[in-house]
């Protein structure tokens, strides 16, 4: 794809319109784009399990990239990025810095959810120069409590959606009731907005490789979280069946001067349900 130079190019705010480029780097071409004004310090958004770059919420995406450059990735063996899904969250997060290294960032903000805010972890903690912020939402620690279940629970809300053919992640991050349900039907219309130039599908093998990492991750020797002093945002709603919310409060414990925020009446996408509210205090976060 061929991109014209920067003083030509105009600035993409909306992540509908953001095209697809993709960069070749230790032998994986890796599928990203990028929106909002260039300068300052880049955000990079760390997608959750079997997600690709169709699934991030275009609200919390476009808010932030109104006054910030932001770039959204599929890692290795995901969506349209060749290679294949390492066994591993640190493996994850070893390919994240082959890519951001190879778009030449020195420094970065990290927004991330769920199997993300693993990976941003394992990453910050093996280069803590490179962030500066770090958002983590939906996700928990190595070694978190029942965070191996979630295998269980993945698989369980596939049926139930099969069986409604609903879409799977109206089960995994919303509630059941009146409410949840329609913010689960409201978040997936938000994904389709982007018409033009989809990304790839998820495998069905990378994903299983991916749930087995989070599974391997849950039942991990905690890592010294004490290590992590940059400025971190911890979000979640309060019933969050993936990964139990209370790994947020334990986040939050052990990253000294983290800040949190729990939605109430929500589950595992307790921020897309709450973008609104959410997507702001996100920016005011990362421009303070």
């Amino acid at each position: 794809m061929n991109t014209p130079n920067a003083t030509s190019e105009p600035v993409i705010t909306s992540y509908a319109q953001a095209p697809t480029r993709t960069i070749t780097a230790g032998g994986i071409s890796y599928a990203y784009r990028e929106l909002g004004p260039k300068g300052g310090i880049p955000v990079v958004f760390f997608v959750h399990l079997a997600a690709t770059l169709d699934n991030w919420d275009p609200r919390i995406v476009d808010a932030i990239a109104k006054n910030h450059h932001v770039v959204t990735f599929d890692n290795q063996g995901v969506g349209a990025s060749t290679g294949q899904v390492p066994g591993s969250i640190e493996e994850m997060a070893d390919d994240a810095y082959t890519f951001i290294q190879a778009l030449g960032f020195g420094k970065i903000d990290i927004f991330s959810f769920s199997l993300g805010g693993m990976i941003g972890q394992a990453l910050v903690l093996k280069h803590p120069d490179l962030v500066r912020k770090l958002v983590l939402t939906g996700t928990g620690p190595r070694g978190g409590k029942n965070m191996d279940k979630v295998v269980g629970t993945t698989y369980y809300d596939i049926i139930r959606a099969a069986l409604t053919r609903s879409d799977p992640k109206e089960f995994l991050f919303f509630n059941r009731d009146a409410v949840g349900k329609r913010a689960g039907k409201d978040f997936v219309a938000r994904l389709e907005e982007r018409t033009a130039n989809r990304d790839a599908p998820m495998k069905i093998k990378g994903f299983q490789t991916q749930l087995k990492a989070i599974r391997n991750w849950g039942r991990g020797t905690p890592a010294d979280l004490s290590k992590i002093t940059q400025p971190t945002l911890i979000a979640n709603g309060d019933n969050d069946r993936m990964v139990p919310s209370v790994l947020s409060e334990d986040l939050h414990r052990r990253i000294k001067g983290s800040e949190l925020i729990i939605y109430p009446g929500s589950g595992h996408g307790g921020v897309f349900q709450f973008h609104d509210t959410f997507a702001p205090a996100a920016v005011e976060f990362l421009d303070r």
